[in-house]
């Protein structure tokens, strides 16, 4: 994959990263893939050093070893490029209990800050199981890792709680030892160049963005689709279905790229108060609008057999009333968006796998000079270098009048997401992370979901595999005379 224009232009950066769960797979999967592209661009080079961390008692050579074997995965540059690369990592068998560990850790953090110049810069992410995140944060502060003089930030990938009470608890033993100021909470989402860009778009198309409003909005739909199951994630899966899994934090972020006010605030902090008063507006609730708003659904084995219901995957209940499917209108209390509803899905086994947001105008944006019921697709995962849609056609080719986006080689250069956020994580920009009262807010109303889901049984499975969800999400959008755009 290439690195867009942004990779190639920016300073080279000084950072000691130190990764707990060293060994694991995201690191391999994402991180050290994701490092290694901001090496071959420059942004890495010489002044960066990664203490991978793990209970294996692994050494450096052989941490290097399988380094370097899953960079063969994704890139076919020259060995000698990767091996060049390993050396700036470094390995420690750790106990994330034991305070003698994070004294040693600290010693060779601060023998490699000397060694690579890292100007006591410091990144501490947690690419372990969530049940951890407090206890290192509390580790890392109490035996004095964090330096005076450099920057310390941690970062944290999802999923953050599995309720309001979890990920109050968790934001309260990492608030004791980092300031929200240095919590960089991770959703690759927000890393990726659509998301990104949806501000750019709405600040720089007036008509679009003036139609951007229940006056002229019919609905707006965020389909998150996969074709694939559970694969190797069914004890995961089992413990968060995808109501937590994808619509408390990819999806709420989504309708929050799109739905916020000012999209042309630069600075963090505005540009984060604008979502959370976004979220802060989320109409509650009841047992009964859950009923009607919200669907549920579990895989089935497909019409020849050959694919597995939910209930035959590895780790999975023979009884399991695990959703792999969500679809759900959510509406907002606010003067811009009252009476539009935001239709959302997610689910696994569906027939392709599509990343989308569709916004459905209605017939009064003539108006503004445009078609009747125009639709505008947002496609975050492209297809064939299009991503923008206006009734279905590649908005370059479109005669609609409506969005243009002039630099349109640079909105499709495929930037990687873990990249992307690395890059901010390095230069401070929290731009692209969730901050703690988002989440409450997107929480507070997912609980009131599970809890409702909880106290009924459900009908499962009751779709099959390589098909659109049960009938009731086509349902949930033909009472309100509307219907799914990518069906």
């Amino acid at each position: 994959m290439m690195l867009s224009k942004e990779f190639k232009m920016v300073k080279e950066k000084s950072a000691n990263f130190i990764i707990f769960g060293g060994s694991g797979d995201l690191a391999h999967r994402k991180l050290y893939p994701s490092l290694f592209r901001l090496y071959k661009a420059g942004y890495l080079k010489d002044h960066f050093a990664v203490i991978g961390t793990a209970r294996r008692p692994w050494s450096d050579d052989y941490f290097r070893e399988t380094i370097v074997a899953s960079l063969k995965e994704y890139f076919t540059d020259d060995e000698k490029i990767m091996s060049e690369f390993a050396k700036h990592f470094f390995y420690q068998s750790h106990d994330v209990n034991d305070s003698a560990h994070y004294i040693a850790l600290k010693n060779l953090a601060a023998k490699l800050n000397d060694q690579f110049e890292a100007e006591n810069n410091r990144v501490y992410y947690m690419a372990i199981a969530p049940k951890f995140f407090g206890v290192v944060a509390e580790h890392i502060n109490s035996e004095g890792l964090k330096t005076k003089d450099g920057y310390n930030r941690l970062v944290i990938e999802k999923p953050f709680g599995r309720d309001l009470d979890s990920a109050c608890e968790l934001n309260g033993n990492i608030a004791k030892a980092f300031p929200e100021d240095d919590i960089y909470r991770i959703d690759h989402y927000l890393g990726k160049e659509m998301i990104q860009d949806i501000p750019n778009i709405r600040a720089n198309n007036p008509k679009f963005e003036e139609a951007l409003n229940n006056k002229y909005v019919s609905n707006i739909q965020v389909t998150l689709a996969e074709s694939l199951g559970v694969e190797d994630r069914g004890g995961y899966y089992e413990t968060s279905g995808v109501l937590r899994d994808m619509i408390q934090n990819h999806i709420m972020q989504i309708v929050g790229a799109i739905a916020s006010d000012d999209p042309a605030a630069k600075r963090a902090k505005d540009i984060h108060k604008n979502k959370t008063d976004l979220f802060a507006s989320l109409k509650n609730l009841t047992p009964e609008q859950v009923d009607t708003n919200f669907v549920r659904g579990q895989y089935d084995i497909d019409e020849s057999g050959t694919e597995k219901a939910y209930r035959q995957e590895d780790n999975v209940a023979e009884d399991s009333e695990i959703e792999t499917y969500t679809a759900g209108k959510i509406e907002f209390d606010t003067e811009r968006w009252d009476g539009v509803p935001f239709y959302v899905r997610s689910g696994k086994r569906m027939p392709n796998k599509a990343s989308r947001i569709d916004i459905v105008f209605n017939d009064k944006v003539a108006e503004l000079g445009i078609n009747a019921n125009t639709v505008v697709t947002l496609l975050i995962e492209r297809t064939n270098n299009q991503s923008i849609l206006i009734n279905g056609v590649n908005y370059a080719e479109s005669a609609q009048d409506f969005i243009k986006f002039p630099e349109e080689a640079e909105f499709t250069t495929g930037r990687e997401a873990y990249a992307s956020l690395i890059i901010d994580i390095l230069s401070g920009n929290r731009v692209h992370f969730t901050l703690w009262d988002e989440l409450r807010s997107t929480w507070k109303y997912i609980d009131s979901i599970r809890e409702r889901w909880d106290s009924q049984k459900a009908d499962f499975p009751n779709y099959m595999s390589g098909t659109m969800g049960p009938d009731a999400s086509e349902m949930l959008l033909e009472r309100d005379g509307n219907s799914w755009i990518w069906d």
